[in-house]
């Protein structure tokens, strides 16, 4: 396997929107997709609330935008998904997404439409860890995925489950159905096996990580947002997710997704092997740590303790509903309004990025 690179740059709100494209040249973005297909463009909306460092940033998504069109990439597509626990529409409109992709003139698809995608059977050819055995039925893809790129536009942020989340996690909202919570105890094999089918029906993939305010703590939601100003990009999913680990203070060897996909040979996540070009991240250290909230004692009781033996009468019954009613009463009637509102408050009061977003525009 060839040596993977990822870059990594300091940036301010005046040059962002040029240093993302310089950004994405110095990753292989040229190398790494093809010109001739349509690019799908896979935004992160962890939280339909506009809470900086759980979601693409619109900055990020415009960067992306430009260096595309800068490099040849004319035929471009935005693919959304919904969660329990989020709104993909109110989400781009509170986030400034979907205006930067009016103003680009790039169409809008969900994948929980049908009459925007539709759903097919796959087979993989490469061995499932866990996918095989959570839907026996047959893995379910979108249909539009096959033979297109992909870019991933993740943030620098630590997850409940997974410990840090970036690229190789934000296939799973777009690649998965509405069952996909049915693999959260075999949450790390999962997205080794979704970035096996990925190569297999992807001729590309790409990722532009955005670090401007990167979150620290229960993420992917409930987290304390860290001004950082740095932004990622790289064609090994395995190997951004590594770097970006290594910067907020893990040990990405550590981590099973990175570990496990880098053993099955789906990438570089040995810090030592993978090419760091732009910043020097050698001495980087965020200090970051994941903690708990109430949706992580609430996970580790039910995904991952001796309980995990009734995962099938409370998730895959009409049950599951009385915990999706909880998670959105905890998270968008108590945290948000309390918790999450506030420091925004703060955010756009005392930070750069947060300021910039505050300016960003609305058409």
């Amino acid at each position: 396997m060839k040596k993977a690179v990822v870059a990594v740059l300091k940036t301010r709100p005046e040059k962002v929107l040029k240093d993302i494209p310089e950004l994405m040249e110095m990753a292989g973005l040229k190398e790494a997709l093809d010109t001739r297909v349509t690019t799908i463009l896979k935004d992160n909306i962890s939280w339909h609330f506009p809470f900086l460092s759980a979601n693409t940033t619109p900055w990020q998504l415009e960067g992306a935008i430009f260096g595309l069109k800068d490099a040849g990439f004319g035929d471009l597509v935005a693919v959304h998904n919904n969660t329990v626990v989020t709104d993909p529409f109110k989400g781009g409109k509170l986030n400034k997404l979907a205006p930067v992709y009016r103003r680009h003139g790039i169409p809008e698809k969900y994948n929980f439409l049908p009459q925007d995608i539709t759903w097919e059977i796959y087979q993989p050819k490469a061995r499932m860890r866990a996918l095989n055995q959570i839907y026996p039925e047959g893995i379910r893809i979108p249909t539009l995925f096959h033979g297109k790129n992909i870019v991933h536009l993740p943030t620098v942020k630590c997850h409940i489950y997974t410990t840090t989340t970036g690229s190789m996690k934000n296939a799973f909202g777009g690649l998965l159905n509405t069952r996909r919570h049915y693999t959260h105890s075999v949450i790390h094999e999962t997205l080794v096996d979704l970035l096996a089918i990925q190569k297999e029906i992807h001729t590309g993939i790409f990722t532009v990580m955005d670090g401007t305010l990167c979150g620290n703590g229960p993420g992917p939601r409930t987290m304390i947002p860290v001004e950082k100003g740095l932004i990622l990009a790289g064609y090994d999913s395995v190997a951004i997710d590594a770097v970006a680990a290594k910067i907020m203070g893990f040990d990405p060897f550590g981590i099973d997704y990175i570990r496990l996909a880098h053993e099955d040979g789906l990438g570089i996540g040995k810090i030592e092997e993978i090419e760091v070009v732009g910043e020097d991240i050698s001495d980087m250290d965020f200090r970051f740590s994941v903690g708990d909230n109430f949706a992580s004692r609430f996970g580790n009781l039910f995904w991952f303790s001796s309980l995990k033996s009734i995962q099938k009468l409370l998730f895959h019954t009409p049950l599951v509903y009385l915990f999706v009613f909880g998670s959105y009463f905890y998270h968008d009637r108590i945290w948000w309004p309390f918790v999450g509102k506030r420091i925004m408050e703060v955010i756009k009061a005392n930070t750069v990025w947060g300021r910039f977003f505050a300016g960003y525009p609305e058409k």
